[in-house]
């Protein structure tokens, strides 16, 4: 068995290295855009006035350098190349997003708000797959330039993980559809023009058919912005709506007719992927930091990293980071030998056990660091309470762990779900 990896990948990360040294951190040096990055990053980053939504200029700033990425080949590279991509793979994206996650926080890669040089376009890639032709004309230069985009509403607020509780409803008038419920943790919804929101058309609670994609114009009659929910981590662009006798053509449908969560699942499992394999590379920034401040600190006399106390738990975060990133490998190539949901109990396993490793590490890491640690001078605290996000959001690590489960004890089948291609 090979490990090494292709010669194509490590040239592409030198070719990215190269571009974030000599295009975006002279931009991020300039105008005090530091400020988003360092110990004023939450307060710079928020606009309190606002409700704490994000910034204009630190969203213009994020906008400018994704284009700068664009028009230099790096941001499309998991797209088609007929539309301007690498045709870029599973284990390359997991390869790229550790890679840049472990270089710290910078305006080549915020995991906050999924901002990267390297795009991890979901929208994109759903239209690409389960768009019609005449939504996929009236759509894909614009997602790929990004001139436009669509949120996605799916979460309610009395259903959380279990999404075929679905009390959102949509029936047919007509040729229109009539859309009525409520959502919440709707990301991004402040900047989108369309919602992709999912309604039951047909079936009973419970039921994983039967619940409907639609293409739902933000400003359309009836469409409310209750509020946006303050997080964690902020700022925030997550908001609680309503739709109220919401209306919208047949036109609207996205992905087919009661086969809306089939459309999103097929996607889950290489966006957990990638999502672990950005915990990874965050957890290991936390580790290599700390491993350089202790030999650089010398309480009593004598360097921190002389201390059992400091170096075991850092061994032992180490080789957890070590197997891990074995495992992410293995799963991300098996995703693109054998179809993405050819290994979705290892896809479970990589995501919920490095969200996990990334907050010990992070809390590891403002241990050693002590005082300093603890303080928003390092970015531990950042990385903490962001991640702390991803055990709950990207499935939660019960519902990751009863997946595993499921294949183990023979409930579940490794096979895509009906109606969602391999």
């Amino acid at each position: 068995m090979d490990f090494t990896l292709p010669d194509e990948l490590t040239d592409l990360l030198d070719q990215l290295d190269h571009f974030i040294e000599s295009v975006v951190q002279p931009i991020q040096d300039e105008d005090d855009n530091e400020r988003f990055f360092d110990h004023r990053r939450e307060d710079s980053r928020t606009d309190w006035e606002r409700g704490g939504l994000p910034n204009e200029e630190w969203e213009q700033l994020l906008h400018r350098t994704k284009r700068l990425a664009d028009e230099a080949g790096f941001y499309r590279y998991p797209l088609p190349a007929e539309y301007g991509g690498m045709d870029g793979t599973n284990l390359g994206m997991a390869i790229i997003r550790e890679h840049l996650a472990r270089k710290g926080l910078g305006l080549f890669n915020d995991l906050q708000n999924e901002h990267s040089i390297v795009g991890n376009n979901v929208g994109l890639l759903l239209m690409l797959n389960y768009g019609t032709d005449e939504q996929k004309a009236d759509w894909i230069d614009d997602l790929a330039e990004g001139r436009r985009g669509f949120a996605f509403g799916i979460t309610e607020p009395k259903h959380g993980s279990d999404a075929t509780h679905m009390e959102t409803t949509a029936t047919r008038d007509g040729d229109e559809w009539v859309i009525n419920g409520e959502k919440t943790w709707n990301t991004g919804i402040h900047t989108a023009q369309y919602d992709m929101v999912m309604a039951r058309t047909s079936g009973s609670a419970g039921d994983g058919n039967g619940i409907t994609a639609f293409l739902v114009p933000t400003k359309a009659p009836g469409f409310e912005i209750l509020e946006y929910l303050w997080t964690f981590n902020m700022p925030t662009d997550h908001a609680h709506i309503r739709l109220t006798d919401v209306r919208v053509p047949d036109s609207a449908i996205f992905g087919g007719e009661g086969r809306g969560l089939q459309v999103v699942q097929h996607f889950f499992n290489e966006n957990r992927i990638r999502q672990a394999a950005s915990s990874l590379g965050a957890a290991q920034f936390c580790i290599d930091r700390s491993v350089a401040y202790a030999q650089e600190r010398s309480p009593f006399g004598k360097a921190l990293s002389t201390n059992q106390a400091i170096q075991f738990p850092l061994v032992e975060l180490q080789t957890q980071c070590e197997m891990l990133r074995a495992l992410i490998h293995k799963t991300a190539w098996l995703m693109d030998t054998d179809g993405v949901w050819s290994c979705s109990d290892k896809v479970s396993m990589c995501n919920y056990y490095a969200n996990r490793l990334c907050c010990e590490a992070a809390d590891r890491a403002m241990q050693v660091f002590g005082g300093l640690g603890y303080s928003r001078h390092q970015p531990f605290e950042h990385i903490y309470r962001h991640h702390r996000r991803y055990r709950i959001t990207e499935g939660a690590e019960e519902i990751q762990m009863r997946r595993v489960a499921g294949y183990m004890f023979g409930y579940m089948k490794q096979s895509a779900p009906k109606g969602v291609a391999g």
